[in-house]
């Protein structure tokens, strides 16, 4: 399939939490995602109730997910 912008591609990321603010998703890598060309992102969440979320962008799922930045984007190598 074609990208949708000449010359870009999804880049990838995981999203890690020290501390458990929620008790929900524990702590380490909690989920993976990837961030489109247009700058909306897809949110895999990992564990025993595992969702799919998709965002306007990272900022947006940090906004509600972020916990006041206790959880971290880290981005794959290129």
């Amino acid at each position: 399939m074609a990208d949708t912008k000449q010359g870009t591609r999804a880049k990838t990321f995981h999203l890690r939490r020290d501390e458990d603010v929620s008790g929900v998703s524990g702590t380490g890598v909690v989920a993976y995602g990837a961030e489109f060309p247009d700058g909306s992102v897809a949110i895999r969440w990992e564990g025993d109730h595992a969702s799919t979320a998709v965002w306007d962008s990272v900022e947006d799922a940090l906004f509600v997910h972020g916990h006041d930045g206790k959880t971290k984007v880290v981005w794959d190598a290129a």
